[in-house]
């Protein structure tokens, strides 16, 4: 379940297990636009007020732009280049 504004821990899986070669590009498109939502959300709300599940799935993705794209400024640039085909998706 996710918090309110937020996309389902579900669908993120559903997602990424998907291969983005059996998308469509309104998919892709869709799925960044909603990545990017959520990026945000992720960013404005404060774990204190996250549900459980948010708050690891949240940490988990924190961790992961830290990682891939040195922070979630850096990760909502990507998801944002990725989505349009302009970006180099990994």
């Amino acid at each position: 379940m996710a918090d309110a504004g937020r996309k389902n821990f579900s669908d993120k899986v559903s997602e990424t297990i998907t291969p983005d070669s059996t998308k469509s590009e309104q998919q892709k498109l869709k799925e960044g636009a909603t990545d990017v939502g959520d990026k945000l959300g992720r960013s404005a709300q404060s774990d204190d007020s996250k549900s459980t599940t948010q708050k690891i799935s949240d940490k988990t993705g924190r961790s992961k732009d830290e990682h891939e794209h040195g922070g979630t400024a850096g990760g909502i640039t990507d998801t944002i280049k990725n989505a349009t085909g302009l970006g180099d998706k990994k």
